[in-house]
Parts: structure tokens; sequence; C-alpha cells
């Protein structure tokens, strides 16, 4: 279930209140005429089964209330209610299916803006990646997948695209390629204090490296595991399962494949930074491609679904 507190100008509470009580999927309506102060108006709250959310929401901006009020969303761990259990039912649909279109774009802009925080964490993870590869350290190549947060752009990138929203898209590829211009920059800079403290050097890293070498070598796996993540993601953030994402993290090669790239080049080994180049933007293509694909055919088959309840309540 979702609660959502909303603040209304007085003279369309009663368009809310309507809107609100012919939404299928909703309870637990409370009015408070002239409760809110900034900006003035009467507060209406209620609680909305997932899978009715979106269509909510959508009416709800559509009266204008995002620029004449508020609309604030969130989730309910735990509802114990008779009509709360009616309301679910009642909802067309399963709420772990549900795709709340307005909430995705707010996730994904926040995730992919680009902030001195990103760069911070995308850096650090490229440090630790070099490490890794460096020392043919597997645990420290998962770690820096575990701290990298490109996922969020690339998310941010395909709900751009689904959604049509340019300012999105080109937040989002700002994001990516300053951020790993900046991160390989620096990893570079470590590279060569790290060589000349002798704890790198270029005999390690032309090394056989059983454990690491896949890094520079990409292959048809490379692209598939890609897809995959990039599905399991998307699903992990439109259903609000987040801890779904430290999974997806650890399953691509994009930071190790940054930093493999910045340690060769410091040390000219161009073979190695051009496979670690290829691998880095085949998982960047087949995470975005899946993204977009992924949410297409939700809001594919959630369409479908409601015209089939349309269909149905007509009948």
């Amino acid at each position: 279930m979702l609660h959502l507190r909303l603040i209304t100008p007085a003279d369309r509470t009663e368009d809310v209140v309507r809107l609100i009580e012919k939404t299928v999927g909703t309870t637990h309506l409370v009015v408070m005429p002239g409760a809110a102060r900034n900006p003035a108006g009467d507060v209406v709250m209620c609680d909305v089964a997932r899978e009715a959310g979106d269509e909510l929401i959508g009416g709800l901006r559509r009266l204008g209330l995002d620029d004449t009020g508020s609309i604030a969303v969130e989730n309910i761990d735990l509802s114990l209610s008779r009509r709360a259990d009616k309301a679910e039912q009642e909802a067309p649909g399963e709420g772990a299916d549900a795709v709340i279109w307005e909430h995705l774009a707010e996730a994904t802009h926040e995730e992919s803006t680009l902030s001195v925080t990103y760069v911070a964490f995308l850096t650090i993870a490229t440090m630790i990646a070099a490490c890794g590869v460096v020392l043919d350290n597997a645990v420290l190549i998962v770690g820096a997948m575990a701290v990298g947060p490109e996922f969020g752009p690339l998310a941010g990138f395909s709900t751009a695209l689904v959604q049509r929203h340019p300012r999105l898209a080109l937040r989002s590829l700002t994001a990516l390629l300053v951020g790993f211009a900046v991160a390989m920059a620096v990893t570079v800079g470590f590279s060569c204090l790290m060589d000349g403290v002798d704890l790198f050097t270029k005999v390690q890293l032309e090394a056989q490296r059983p454990n690491t070498n896949f890094i520079y070598r990409p292959d048809a796996f490379s692209f598939v595991v890609a897809v995959l993540a990039g599905i399991a993601g998307t699903l992990s953030l439109t259903s609000a399962k987040s801890g779904a994402l430290v999974g997806v993290a650890i399953s691509v090669t994009t930071v190790p494949a940054a930093a493999n790239a910045a340690v060769a080049f410091t040390y000219t080994e161009y073979r190695q930074a051009w496979g670690s180049t290829a691998q880095l933007l085949l998982n960047l293509l087949g995470i975005v491609l899946a993204g977009t694909l992924t949410l297409l055919a939700q809001k594919w088959l959630w369409a479908r679904q409601r015209e089939r309840t349309a269909k149905a309540g007509g009948c």
C-alpha cells in the first residue's frame, strides 16, 4: 500500500476527493479543511493499493495539484485493516508488478545527478578495483563493484528513453561520461603514485592474472551478463526491491574495466587498455538496452492489464 498526503486549494478539494473515491483500490480517506498553512489549503490523505497508485497520481497531476498544492507519497510497511485488504483485492493486477512512473522518475533523477558524492564513490570504487587488477585479487574486484554507483545514471537514461524525457537523458549521460572520465583520470594519478612507492609494477599488470584477466578480454558472455543484470536491476527499481541492486552491482564489470583501462594506460599497455574500454562500453550498452526494453515491456503489460480490467468493468 501507498500513503498519499495532499495539500489542495480549497476550490479543488472536491475534485480531488471525487477522483480518489472513484479510483479503485483507495481507502482510508481523510479530509482536513483549512489545515495547511504553506501553501494554504486543505489536507487530504488516503491509502491506495500500489497497483492503482500510478493512475491516481497521474490524475492528481492532471488536476494541477503538483503546481497549486502538494503530492507526497510514501510506502506503508504495515497496514492492519480489512479495508486496506479489500482495496488491494479490488485493484487490478499485482502490486509487485506495478510501476509507479513518477516515483521511478524521481528516484532516477536523484541517482543520476552529477554530484561530488557520486563522483567520489565512483572514483574510490575505481581505485579499489585498480588495486584488485594489479594484485589479481577477486575480492577487491567484487568490493569495487559493490561500491560503484553507476547503475543510477544507467537506470535514469533508460527511464528517460521510455518516458521521452530529454533533460533526464542528458543529466544521466553527463553523470556517466564525466563520472567515469574523472574516476579514470584520478586512477591514472593513483597508479603513478603507487608505482612510485613500488606497490604497483608493470610486471604485475602483464602477468597471467587468472582471477582478473577476463576484465580486458570481453566476449559474448560479457554482453549476456550485462543484459541480465540490467533486467534484474530495472525490476528491482520498479518493484521497490532495492536489495537486488547489490547483486546487480557485482554482476557487471563496469568499474573494474575502467580501472584496468586506467592502470594499463599508465603503463602504456594499450592492448589491455583497449580491451578494458571495450568491456566497459559493452557492459554499459547491455545494461541500458536491457533496462529500456524491460521498462517498455512493463509499460505495455500494465496497459494491457488496464484494458482487460476496463472491459471487464464495462461488461
